[in-house]
């Protein structure tokens, strides 16, 4: 595997059950990693990590409201006994709600807020103390959004996208007080991926032939392309990169 293999680490995936936290944290096990996947759905949790165990790979599963400070850093707890160390945070909430300017409520923006961007700097915060404390580096990774440098016309983004957004410059921040500890911060920000999540986009015909007739390539992402994004910026492949954001659209915000 050469330098991509994650052997002799431990890989954190909060929100890591849906399909794209599927293909990466099979990716992350196949690699050698030991893999910790947790969120609100404990049945789902748990029932990945069995998946990867009955494949032959250590896992764990657990319970995790990302919302909730003290839960985080009880699990990052709960993950470094049972697993022996967090070296990778592979930070996979995010959640959006569509609502027009006009319409946008102070309880939505603020489940937004706290679910996209307040989430993953407490994440980000307690995974650091840990891996601080090893005294042996580690990777941050977070998974944006092209909302997070495109605006989305003629839709209610406004939460989304400021999340988004904001999330861009807490990895840059994170990246740069984290460097002297040999820790590397870094983003994936995809267009549409095609998900049972994103189903909206295809049952759409229209909308969705608009998008494709927007993305250089011509196809909307699939799971194995963040996949492969994450496996770089966890690995050894990635040692000089920090406080990035990767862009995986197919070209689209190249051309916009």
């Amino acid at each position: 595997m050469g330098r991509f293999d994650l052997a002799g680490k431990t890989a954190f995936l909060p929100g890591g059950y849906g399909e794209i936290g599927v293909a990466i944290a099979t990716a992350f096990a196949e690699h050698g990693a030991r893999v910790a996947v947790a969120g609100r759905d404990e049945g789902k949790a748990k029932a990945l990590a069995a998946r990867l165990h009955a494949a032959g790979h250590r896992a764990f599963g657990l319970a995790l409201d990302a919302t909730d400070v003290g839960a985080i850093a009880a699990a990052v707890e709960k993950v470094a006994e049972e697993l022996g160390s967090v070296d990778i945070l592979m930070n996979c909430i995010g959640k959006n709600k569509e609502q027009k300017i006009a319409e946008v409520t102070t309880e939505t923006f603020d489940d937004i807020y706290r679910t996209n961007l307040k989430s993953a700097m407490f994440l980000a915060q307690a995974v650091a103390k840990r891996q601080i404390a090893t005294g042996r580096g580690g990777r941050q990774i977070h998974l944006l959004s092209v909302r997070a440098q495109l605006g989305m016309a003629r839709n209610g983004y406004s939460a989304y996208c400021a999340s988004k957004g904001a999330l861009v410059m807490l990895v840059k921040q994170h990246a740069g007080e984290l460097a002297p500890h040999g820790i590397c911060v870094n983003g994936i920000a995809p267009t549409v991926v095609e998900t049972e999540a994103a189903r909206s986009w295809f049952e759409d015909k229209a909308r969705f032939q608009r998008l494709l007739e927007r993305i250089p390539l011509g196809r909307v992402a699939q799971p194995a392309d963040i996949a492969g994004a994450a496996l770089f910026f966890a690995s050894a492949a990635s040692d000089f990169v920090t406080g990035q954001v990767l862009y995986l659209d197919g070209g689209l915000t190249a051309t916009q």
